[in-house]
Parts: C-alpha cells; structure tokens; sequence
C-alpha cells in the first residue's frame, strides 16, 4: 500500500477552499463597475458593427470583347443601401447605412439613442461615355454586378 501526503477525500470530505476566489470576486467587482462596463461595451459595439467599408470598397473592373463587367463584393449589405450613379464616363457605386440605436435602462433611469450614419463610395473610370439605358444591374449573396457593353467608336476613312 503507498501512502501519501495527499488529503484523501475519504477522510476529508470538506473540498479545499478556492485561493483565487478573492482575486476573481475583486476581478469581476472591477469588470463590472459602470466607467469599466461601458468602456467595455464601446469596444464590443465597435466590433460588432455590420459595415465593414470605412476604408473603400473593393472594385473589380473586368474588360472583355462585348462589355465591362464592374463587381464589388458587399457581403451584408441590403440592396436599398447601395446607390449607383452615372457621369459621362464614370460609375460611382455608394454604400450608405442609417441607423437609429436606441437602448433603455429602466432600472437605472438611463435612456441613450444614437443615429449612426456610415458611408462609404468608389469612382471607376472607363474609356468611354456609359449609355445608362444599356447597364444591368444585379445584387445576389452579398456580391454587386454591373454589366457595361461596349460601344465602338465610329470609324472614319480617310481619303
């Protein structure tokens, strides 16, 4: 038979006591006070924010025999919030989010409402002028399409 040092749990039933439970009870008293707290909650809002596209969004323009084909990959993004718009030449695709934040507290009497208005765009350049009549446009799966044809140039002889 080996002996040991070990309390064993026949002879002990009480279980040790936990030395960490001061340092964790001050830890969560420390988490949990309101400067702490909505400090805490600022940086998991900020995190939690669905736009992704304060740095631009990502445009790939493609060229081929007949057409243009322009997409941007917009993953979460509803079809009303992007706009397109035709200039001469340029396409501008924008993406613009509008909301109204609202949370309440009824037990400490804390009301806060916020409007949150992100916003974000990219210009392509083609080489020539876009018919607007002639584009199609689709949205599916977070990944926007657009179709450009290609219009040739009149030809002149010369003589």
């Amino acid at each position: 038979m080996v002996s040991s040092n070990l309390p064993s749990d026949k002879n002990n039933p009480k279980k040790p006591l936990d030395p960490f439970n001061d340092i964790r009870k001050a830890m969560n008293e420390f988490f949990n006070e309101k400067p702490i707290r909505g400090f805490l909650q600022s940086i998991d809002d900020f995190f939690k924010t669905p736009f992704p596209f304060e740095g631009g969004l990502y445009v790939d323009t493609v060229e081929t025999e007949n057409e243009y084909i322009v997409s941007a990959e917009l993953p979460g993004v509803k079809r009303e919030q992007i706009h397109l718009n035709i200039t001469g030449n340029y396409l501008t695709i924008s993406v613009e989010n509008n909301e109204l934040e609202t949370a309440e507290d009824s037990q400490n009497h804390i009301y806060h409402r916020k409007f949150v208005r992100q916003q974000s765009s990219r210009t392509v350049s083609l080489p020539q002028a876009i018919n607007e009549k002639m584009i199609k446009a689709s949205y599916r799966d977070g990944l926007l399409q657009i179709r450009i044809p290609r219009q040739k140039g009149k030809i002149i002889e010369i003589e």
